[in-house]
């Protein structure tokens, strides 16, 4: 067995995982059968030193098996016939020495051929003197017994039923070809193999050799000279024995071999191995040992020089990326000196725009709607630059997903209002404490919703939330326009825009997405998309609900149930009005909550008692619109939606730190941001046309309204 094998079963008893100095982890323990057995198939699949010893262990012992069997059998068969040969030879003598008896004498009465009879079986085990016993026995003519007054005799310690019928066949028969279980030796001459029993009761291997003699006046006996096979039989286990640990002992070494010869071609792998992982951990300088010039020194000598190519340009893109992280830095830092200089004299003439004439006033409207788009811009490139620079930090504590969502929805209904677009809050979960940046992800959700604002088509936006035991999460799902396939995968993109010829209705920088997802990176969370071209889009913020967490699954899906869903009812008063239709698609409704509460002649929410579907519905309506029941999509209203939970929701926050989402990157939402100073710009409406009235006096009348 292998070095990495031996250090591995040496430790397994301390531990409930053995590691070996190579890094190899075997997972269970080495006590148990079943342990091993897993350790086994562990280390087959993992090591290949492990591996090849197997399988040369396993050739090896199968050709030692093979060669051994052939062996064994060849030198049984030798020894055998070389202890065969003399024993026949010596039968020969014993049975010419009992004719010789038998030819002496001629007599015919029954005591003189009883003498007869005992001196040539006398002679016979005299001259056969390694026998171990000799049986004289009638023999037969034609299948019955001779009449003649001779007994059979036996020698030694033996007896006739050591004699098998099929020898006594082959002996009378004298046939060249014995009967089953014989071989002839010589024409006169047959033996087979037989078991003795000791003096101590153990069987040992013998052979039984048979001949005829003759004897005058009464014709043909058999006589039959056992010998023991114990001498030959030890010497064959001795060479068997010696033929096992031979193999046994090759076997080991071509195992000890084959783990010296991999150790030697594998550890240069390794040290490569090792090597690119602490490349790929960013430490550079790392690079493979070199010695000799063989093939291993030629790899170690190819690796070092793509290692080096490889340095030189991480080196050169990491100077490259730091000089345009350090550019973009520095442009945007320059640029605030001289913006805030254009916003004052801009916010000065904006203040006096009712003195110029209309279309100095409306130039004046756009200058100072252009200023504030250009701050965000510069906002946005200056978090995006701490973002590659790497020095963003973020500040966890315990918050509630579900209340941010509800603040931010409550923020952004102004700007759901100026896109007549409803939005709905189903949050099933998320009260519990999760551990967050509060105001990173009031960002990302800002972005997300204005995102499904800017492409929902006017069309219900619906925010799901919920948890889990592990992880919060979060959508935003629009019935808007949606996406391709090739369009989702650069929805993240800085500066990416999935239509460049469609006009953006809130503004942005093209920024807003990538740094949602840098803000969600920096949660160890995920931030994913699913969208169909028609069938509108979802975004999925997951979060782990702690520090260092991990996420075992979203509590809420990707794909939507009711993804291309084909039309959406919203019952106001007890009627329903279709939202939207389309033919092709065929997924069941989603059925909105009922909006409850009368309108106001003011122009402040009314927050209804009695609940709807066990959700508490916010109805915002307009100063100037009459008391009747809007159109799905042409209103200018918003719907909150939010969960009757026991905990209480707080007051809808200002609106500051967010981005648009549009799906052309944008970032800035309803264009509300915090500057550097903590100051919050104004916040005044889209560009209107020439007829409409002054774009100030309707966002200041509205803000002060919403407020």
């Amino acid at each position: 067995m292998s070095a990495v094998a031996r250090r591995t079963t040496s430790s397994s008893s301390s531990r409930t995982s053995d590691v070996d100095t190579e890094g190899i982890r075997v997972p269970y323990r080495w006590r148990s059968a079943h342990g091993v057995w897993r350790n086994l198939v562990f280390l087959w699949r993992t090591s290949l030193p492990f591996r090849t010893i197997a399988l040369s262990v396993a050739l090896t012992t199968a050709t030692v098996l093979s060669v051994g069997f052939v062996m064994s059998n060849s030198i049984a068969s030798d020894l055998f016939n070389s202890r065969l040969r003399p024993l026949v030879s010596e039968t020969e003598r014993a049975v010419t020495a009992a004719q010789t008896v038998f030819a002496s004498g001629e007599e015919t009465d029954s005591a003189a051929l009883e003498t007869l009879q005992t001196l040539a079986v006398d002679a016979a085990q005299d001259s056969a003197a390694n026998s171990y016993g000799v049986i004289f026995m009638q023999g037969a003519s034609d299948g019955e017994e001779q009449s003649n007054e001779l007994r059979a005799l036996a020698k030694g310690p033996v007896s006739a039923e050591l004699v098998s019928p099929e020898l006594k066949q082959a002996v009378r028969a004298g046939a060249e070809t014995a009967a089953t279980g014989t071989t002839s030796a010589s024409p006169q001459t047959y033996y087979q193999s037989i078991a003795l029993v000791d003096e101590f009761g153990n069987e040992v291997p013998g052979i039984v050799i048979g001949s005829t003699v003759t004897v005058q006046s009464l014709g043909q006996y058999e006589m039959y000279f056992v010998y023991s096979m114990e001498e030959t039989q030890q010497t064959l286990d001795f060479v068997q024995r010696t033929l096992v640990v031979a193999m046994i002992v090759l076997v080991l070494l071509v195992a000890v071999i084959t783990g010296f010869v991999m150790r030697a071609v594998i550890q240069p792998i390794r040290e490569a191995a090792k090597t690119s992982r602490r490349l790929a951990a960013g430490h550079l300088e790392q690079r493979v040992p070199e010695s000799g010039e063989d093939d291993i020194a030629t790899l170690a000598r190819s690796f070092n020089e793509m290692a080096d190519s490889l340095q030189d340009q991480i080196e050169r893109l990491a100077n490259l990326s730091q000089v345009q992280q350090r550019f973009v830095s520095d442009v945007s830092h320059e640029l605030r000196t001289p913006l805030t200089t254009i916003r004052l004299a801009g916010g000065m003439l904006f203040d006096r725009r009712d003195d110029f004439d209309t279309v100095t006033a409306r130039s004046v409207e756009l200058l100072h709607d252009q200023i504030e788009r250009f701050e965000i811009l510069l906002a946005d490139l200056l978090e995006i630059s701490r973002y590659d620079a790497g020095a963003v930090e973020i500040l966890r504590e315990s918050n509630s997903l579900a209340t941010v969502a509800d603040d931010v929805i409550g923020a952004m209904t102004p700007v759901a209002l100026d896109h007549g677009t409803r939005l709905v809050l189903k949050a099933p979960g998320g009260y519990g404490e999760s551990e967050f940046d509060a105001r990173r992800i009031n960002r990302v959700v800002r972005n997300l919703l204005g995102n499904a604002i800017e492409h929902g088509e006017a069309k219900p936006i619906v925010v799901s939330v919920d948890s889990n035991e592990s992880a919060v999460a979060l959508s935003v799902r629009d019935y808007g326009i949606g996406m391709t396939e090739a369009e989702r995968t650069r929805v993240f993109d800085r500066f990416w825009r999935a239509d460049p010829s469609r006009k953006r209705t809130m503004g942005g920088s093209g920024l807003g997405l990538a740094i949602s997802l840098e803000d969600v990176r920096l949660h160890e969370g995920r931030l994913e998309v699913w969208s169909e071209s028609g069938k509108g889009t979802n975004f999925r913020l997951t979060l782990p609900r702690f520090v260092g967490g991990k996420i075992m699954g979203s509590p809420l899906p990707l794909e939507p149930g009711d993804a291309g869903a084909a039309t959406i009812m919203i019952d106001e008063e007890d009627v329903s009005s279709e939202a939207f239709t389309d033919e092709d698609v065929d997924t069941q409704p989603i059925e909105l909550p009922d909006l409850v509460g009368m309108r106001s002649s003011n122009a402040e929410p009314i927050v209804s008692s009695a609940p709807t579907n066990s959700m508490d519905v916010i109805e915002v309506t307009s100063l100037d619109e009459p008391a009747q029941s809007p159109a799905p999509w042409d209103d200018a209203e918003a719907v909150v939606v939010t969960s009757s939970a026991p905990e209480s929701v707080p007051s809808l926050p200002s609106i500051r730190d967010h981005h648009d989402g549009g799906r052309d990157g944008d970032g800035d939402g309803d264009k509300h941001r915090m500057d550097d100073e903590g100051n919050e710009p104004e916040m005044h409406d889209e560009d209107t046309q020439d007829e409409n009235p002054p774009a100030g006096e309707s966002a200041e009348q509205g803000q002060e309204e919403r407020t």
